[in-house]
């Protein structure tokens, strides 16, 4: 099971928004993205989750210069990056500098071969996270509704290659109203890639309930607010994770 913090930058700093919201609730945690990165990697993180927030609005990588520098930061721990990746040049730069894992998303839903091209070009690096309210996908930083559901995209993906679906409840995300833990185990039931789940993770008894979905193909989960206001404690949650670990391996 993998804990991963988010890093979300706008305007240069690491922030948290509430349903997506980029123009009215947007939480400041800290000035220096580089800083909270190394934070996370301190205390053990296996992956660093980042969100360039501009990127998404604007349609093209914003914050790349700054998210170089979390990877320089981050060293062998792998970074894996989202936010305005909506063509080959943008995936391409991204991993030349280092990035391990491309997260797609508004273009992976407006134009689904884009999917199919960049996973035989760039094989093993490619996720797609599909953001959901009420079983459809949301795209454009969350502001929009597709006609799409996410079992039925995240299967097609599947099938082009891609080596994980990200799913993230908006209707959740950021109002630390606890993990939709059960949307995305029917997620993880209809695939055979990782699923890591994403919007609304609190406090211990979200690690509880993801723990209990292992078993079925989710993976892991980004892990934002509750990190950075303090109800979730990142290393405890890792022990905790790591223990049942061990008891699974019969140590």
């Amino acid at each position: 099971m993998l804990l991963i913090p988010a890093i979300d930058i706008k305007n240069g700093s690491c922030v948290r928004l509430r349903q997506g919201d980029m123009d009215n609730d947007v939480t400041v945690f800290d000035a220096d993205p580089v800083a909270v990165a190394r934070r996370w990697i301190d205390a053990g993180a296996d992956r660093i989750h980042v969100v360039d927030l501009d990127g998404a609005k604007a349609g093209h990588p914003v914050n790349h210069r700054v998210i170089g520098e979390i990877v320089d930061a981050a060293g062998a721990i792998p970074v894996q990056v989202g936010g305005g990746i909506r063509d080959e040049a943008a995936i391409e730069t991204y991993l030349d500098r280092g990035v391990e894992f491309v997260i797609l998303g508004t273009r992976a839903v407006s134009e689904p071969h884009f999917v199919s091209d960049v996973g035989v070009e760039f094989p093993g690096r490619i996720i797609v996270g599909l953001d959901a309210k009420d079983g459809m996908v949301a795209t454009d930083g969350w502001s929009k509704l597709s006609n799409h559901t996410v079992a039925d995209l995240a299967q097609q993906y599947e099938q082009d290659g891609v080596v994980a679906i990200i799913h993230t409840d908006i209707s959740r995300d950021g109002m630390m109203q606890g993990l939709n833990v059960e949307a995305t185990r029917a997620l993880a039931a209809e695939l055979t890639i990782p699923v890591i789940a994403s919007g609304g993770v609190t406090n211990m008894d979200d690690i509880e309930a993801l723990l209990t979905a292992e078993d079925d193909g989710v993976a892991g989960a980004v892990i934002g607010r509750a990190i950075y206001e303090g109800t979730l404690d990142f290393t405890a949650a890792r022990e905790r994770v790591n223990a049942r670990k061990q008891n699974a391996s019969g140590a």
